[in-house]
């Protein structure tokens, strides 16, 4: 079997007979000639089907071992387009920790359209189970690891839930990318990616992708994207062809420079805890109190403050006032996304250069304490 390396380097290369071409060509056209009455090229409308998201689309669903995929104008029209599947009085599960962008959306289609959101912490399965049997949900939608808290959801475990009780399984794959994780292998129905992130890889491209595993699930979301028109640009479903060929070079790269910084993270004594899920490049720390975040984001030099992740340089975000504003604060606080959390998306500079960052960041901070003491 040809290694998922070879897979992503090759993406898009033997896309185009007629030329040759190893890269595929952006097809800027949004309409196409018919030769006659009922004879099509089989592209109509862009917005439909257009040559080059179908080359990313065919490509991303090989490498998550689904049956479709479709390309989406972000990450959020692709939870979006997922989460109108459902009708009102369906129920769906999801997990405490969250992204605050899928919260928001969870929550505004509970009040709007009347499908409901219960959120659990999926830590006890069996109190999980007894959960599906009370509230009879639709659909369990999980990440993994979750956002910002990096804990490790069992897809195996929701899977056979899944099968046990007639359920959709989506899982929101964005922190992992298909080369550390193939939640379709393990049982999914359907995966999520926001594209902008790992994918893209280089913060220059806003992006959604929905994988999805048979026939008819497929139908269903094809019209759902079709009819709602939430397609990612031709320029856009290139940009990720792009960022695809490196982005198991790259995750490596995450993966390397995201242990160095977990263990220098661990042995600051400013630091309260971290949290990391041994893969990828995602981290969240705690430093000992929330009166210590403003000035430890004022003093980093190299590091971005900035709200994103997935990308080659380094981000570090804070949930509380960024990615998960929008929660309510005692919700927030209760699930553990405190004042003093940190989301660090760690990139692919020399790992040398990162760490002196937050040494300088941190000497700063401990200079700040004495002044105050």
């Amino acid at each position: 079997m040809t290694k998922i390396e070879t897979l992503l380097t090759q993406v898009g290369t033997r896309t185009d007979e007629k030329t040759g071409a190893i890269n595929t060509p952006i097809y800027l056209s949004t309409a196409y000639r018919h030769a006659g009455l009922g004879e099509s090229t089989g592209y109509d409308y862009t917005r439909t089907k257009n040559p080059t998201r179908t080359v990313l689309e065919d490509e991303f669903a090989k490498l998550e071992f689904g049956d479709d995929c479709f390309a989406c104008s972000s990450g959020m029209a692709a939870v979006h387009l997922v989460l109108s599947l459902f009708k009102s009085g369906d129920t769906i599960l999801y997990p405490e920790d969250l992204y605050g962008g899928t919260y928001r959306l969870a929550t505004q289609y509970e009040t709007q359209y009347g499908i409901r959101a219960i959120f659990n912490d999926f830590s006890d399965f069996d109190v999980l189970e007894k959960q599906i049997m009370t509230e009879k949900p639709q659909a369990l939608l999980i990440e993994t690891p979750t956002n910002p808290l990096m804990q490790e959801i069992p897809i195996e475990k929701c899977a056979e839930l899944a099968k046990k009780y007639d359920l959709l399984l989506i899982v929101d794959n964005t922190f992992l990318t298909p080369y550390y994780q193939r939640p379709i292998e393990l049982g999914a129905h359907i995966v999520i990616h926001s594209g902008t992130k790992y994918i893209g890889g280089h913060n220059d491209v806003l992006a959604g992708l929905v994988v999805s595993k048979g026939a008819e699930l497929g139908e269903k979301l094809f019209k759902q994207h079709n009819a709602i028109g939430m397609t990612l640009s031709p320029f856009d479903s290139w940009l990720l062809l792009r960022g695809l060929k490196t982005l198991h070079l790259r995750m490596k790269q995450h993966t390397l420079n995201a242990k160095e910084m977990v263990a220098f993270l661990e042995n600051s004594p400013l630091v309260k805890d971290v949290l990391y899920a041994g893969l990828g490049g995602m981290v969240s720390f705690r430093l000992q109190s929330g009166a210590m975040i403003a000035p430890f984001l004022k003093n980093l030099q190299l590091i971005a403050f900035a709200e994103s992740l997935g990308g080659v340089e380094s981000f570090i975000t804070y949930p509380t006032t960024q990615t998960h504003a929008d929660i309510p604060e005692h919700i927030r606080i209760e699930r553990g996304v405190d004042d003093a959390l940190l989301r660090f998306s760690v990139g692919i500079e020399e790992a040398e250069d990162l760490l002196a960052d937050l040494q300088q960041v941190f000497k700063t901070l401990e200079n700040e304490v004495l002044i105050n003491d």
